[in-house]
């Protein structure tokens, strides 16, 4: 007897040829995952001035982005594997600590993602303020949530392709500014430029770390990358010298126009467009921070929503969330679900907190530097297409500068509060629950395996 074939489920088969991202298309993604455009150095160079933005945005990299980079690319080429840094971890110290690294990711996400829709509709506000009153406002940045979520279900190459188009659109009305700015050199204010009312270094500092933080995102997606051996480490490079190069350019061009730092506040280059260039550079750099808050937010949708399949395959998590699209490999159900638990986020009004950011993403950051060192320990043969220099020393030592970066961040804003809850504790009633979450999750899957 002849068996016919049950009809194809387009949502559940794995992909057999889905378009792997290259390079180029890495890079855009790595862009806006750790940048998304120089918005955001606004108040560096009102804590410092200009000379003082331009040193920290050069010197925070080598002790920051450069370490992270340097691990990522190691790891990314040794274990080119969906999941990226969840199965590091995971292989490197065991599925408890694998566990955790997922849970401070996630948990660390519904603080971040849930900026990005506000920016968007903030941005968009510039253009027509009548478009964003009230709940049209809401509604635009639900809108904006379900075209990436769309978006991403058309796979990791179509996320990375149009991430390269839209880093060219958003960059291209800086290149404006830039050369506007070193053409307009003025002598009559450069006491204003260099004349500051209050200096905040350590201030400074920290915000040049938010901005630099992201360089472990696309590891999860290394299953979808062509050549990743190859792949990461030619990305890591490019991207931070993209980045430091983008931040740093801009800073420098308007710094010889005579702005006043004092007068940056965040939004500030939208205002200096519009004093160097009029009202069409102003208009233009409020469209790019529309582009740039929107890949950044799909770029990230497409690192975070692999942790839930990864998960799903171990068991922590339904089997549901594993369901990949046949033609694109995507995995649909974990996208979709992500995106609602984020589109719920917005009413909760958060803003990024400092102490939140260094508890849980620097926390899983270092993690990740643990498992650099212990996979070097446990699996010296692991075969290792870039490797960190300094053999096991070197590993352990490229962690120390990022943890202590960390460490002062702590320090520093271990006040902040969320109306009348502590930040910090907050944070670490946050961390608490992933143990807690990790053996329920063990209990599940005895009670489930023993029916």
């Amino acid at each position: 007897m002849k068996i016919l074939a049950a009809p194809e489920d387009k949502f559940s088969a794995p992909a057999a040829s889905a378009a792997k991202l290259t390079l180029i298309p890495l890079v855009a993604a790595t862009y806006f995952m750790v940048a998304g455009g120089p918005y955001g150095l606004e108040d560096i160079v009102h804590m410092t001035g200009f000379f003082g933005a331009v040193l920290i945005l050069l010197l925070t990299p080598l002790f920051w982005s450069v370490p992270t980079a340097l691990m990522v690319s190691e790891l990314a080429s040794a274990l080119p594997e969906e999941g990226g840094f969840y199965v590091w971890v995971r292989r490197g110290m065991g599925p408890f600590w694998g566990y955790q690294e997922v849970w401070l990711s996630l948990a660390g996400s519904v603080f971040e993602m849930a900026l990005y829709p506000t920016l968007f509709v903030d941005y968009l506000g510039h253009f027509a303020p009548s478009l964003t009153d009230g709940y049209r406002g809401i509604w635009l940045g639900f809108g904006m949530i379900v075209v990436c979520i769309v978006w991403n279900i058309l796979g990791a190459s179509a996320v990375g392709n149009g991430s390269t188009l839209m880093t060219i659109l958003l960059l291209g009305p800086f290149v404006v500014l830039t050369t506007l700015g070193l053409a307009h050199h003025s002598a009559v204010n450069a006491n204003a430029r260099n004349s500051l009312g209050q200096t905040d270094i350590m201030g400074a500092v920290l915000i040049a770390m938010w901005n630099y933080m992201g360089w472990d995102n696309t590891s999860t997606i290394a299953g979808e990358v062509d050549r990743p051996q190859r792949t990461f480490p030619l990305a890591m490079l490019i991207s931070v010298l993209l980045i430091v190069i983008t931040y740093i350019v801009p800073v420098m061009g308007v710094s010889r126009a005579g702005i006043n730092p004092n007068a940056w506040s965040t939004g500030g280059w939208v205002d200096v467009g519009r004093q160097l260039g009029g009202p069409a550079l102003a208009v233009a750099i409020a469209a790019g921070g529309v582009i740039g808050a929107f890949g950044t937010f799909n770029a990230l949708m497409l690192s975070f929503s692999r942790l839930p399949l990864v998960m799903a395959e171990d068991g922590y998590l339904p089997k549901v969330f594993a369901k990949k699209h046949a033609r694109t490999g995507a995995p649909w159900v974990a996208i979709v679900v992500c995106g609602v638990a984020w589109a719920g986020c917005m009413f909760l009004g958060f803003e990024r907190l400092v102490i939140l950011d260094v508890l849980l993403t620097g926390l899983s950051i270092l993690l990740e530097f643990w498992a650099l060192a212990a996979l070097r320990v446990r699996e010296p043969e692991l075969p290792r297409p870039y490797r960190v220099p300094g053999g096991i020393f070197g590993a352990v030592a490229i962690g120390i500068p990022p943890a202590a970066l960390m460490i002062m961040a702590a320090a520093r804003n271990h006040d902040e509060r969320i109306g009348s809850v502590s930040g910090l504790a907050l944070g670490f009633a946050l961390i608490a629950l992933g143990p807690v979450l990790y053996w329920v999750s063990r209990f599940v899957n005895r009670s489930n395996a023993a029916v």
